[in-house]
């Protein structure tokens, strides 16, 4: 009996096949490119990436997450031998996964217990975006997952928005395009379906309080458990010694109202497990990362997971 579930949201950092697809920018993630990725360190990457969902969950619940978006992912084929590793393929995952628009060909998808979700359909929304030049600035799709999580239709958004790379003032737009995308997603949804429970998640490359995530996405439906965690100065991902709260899961009210919903909100918490974590050194305490700079030090992602606990009452 599973009286105690989890959802999570992981950003897996550049998982790569080491296979070159001429379509895109991957080889830096090939044998001979800048990182030397060869099969030995591929799958090196995803036992490690398998050993961290596995154990996601399990402080509260009996088992890892039985919903699991994920970005900076490759291709299926990552994905597939991501659900068949030794950790994983008892849980009998399956996973939704398209190819994005992105330059470097990292998409968003997600994997999920068919046990406990049944899969009603998918699609992606692409958000067109243009450089200072008016030339197709190319980024990741937004993925919209419906289905039934233990027999309730729920509808799952799954983000990875534009990063902060030429900073945040130059970028900021970008990101509020993003999130003005997701609430005609969201508005789609109630247009469907009047009470419908929803759950926002992803890596926004921005923190709750951040103008894309206050102002433009967030409405007074929308509930946001990541606030309180970023006011007490924790994050997700550090970057210039600060923790930012970029990883996050949202979700609308009807999943916080415990006389009606067959399941509800209990917590919100970052995955930190010791093993995850950069042990000595002048990076003691961050995620320990596949590697830093060109030094394969084989680690797992430069972000922490995410995850909120629900309550199943039935």
């Amino acid at each position: 009996m599973v009286n105690i579930f989890s959802v999570a949201f992981y950003n897996l950092e550049n998982l790569f096949d080491s296979e070159h697809n001429k379509f895109t920018l991957d080889k830096d993630f090939t044998p001979d490119g800048v990182f030397q990725w060869d099969q030995d360190r591929y799958h090196h990457k995803i036992q490690n990436l398998s050993k961290v969902i596995s154990n996601i969950g399990l402080k509260q619940s009996k088992l890892p997450p039985v919903f699991l978006g994920v970005c900076e992912v490759e291709n299926k084929i990552c994905l597939e031998d991501l659900i068949n590793t030794e950790k994983l393929k008892t849980f009998d995952y399956d996973f939704v996964h398209y190819d994005s628009p992105d330059e470097r060909g990292i998409d968003v998808a997600c994997l999920y217990q068919k046990k406990y979700f049944e899969l009603i359909y998918s699609d992606t929304y692409t958000l067109l975006l243009t450089d200072n030049d008016n030339n197709r600035d190319y980024t990741r799709d937004i993925l919209l997952i419906s289905g039934k999580l233990f027999n309730e239709q729920v509808y799952i958004i799954i983000n990875h928005w534009p990063s902060r790379n030429n900073g945040i003032k130059t970028s900021d737009d970008k990101r509020i395009k993003a999130a003005k995308l997701v609430r005609e997603i969201v508005t789609d949804i109630y247009n469907e379906n009047e009470n419908p429970y929803i759950i926002i998640m992803g890596d926004f490359n921005d923190n709750p309080t951040n103008k894309s995530i206050k102002n433009h996405l967030m409405n007074p439906d929308f509930y946001n458990p990541m606030l309180d965690l970023e006011e007490k100065k924790k994050g997700s991902v550090l970057y210039h010694g600060k923790w930012y709260m970029f990883d996050q899961i949202i979700m609308n009210k009807a999943l916080l109202d415990s006389g009606s919903s067959k399941f509800n909100f209990k917590s919100a918490e970052i995955f930190d497990a010791s093993f995850i974590k950069q042990k000595t050194g002048k990076r003691k305490g961050r995620p320990k990362r596949t590697f830093i700079g060109k030094y394969h030090q084989g680690g797992f992602s430069d972000h922490f997971p995410v995850l909120a606990y629900f309550h199943k009452r039935f």
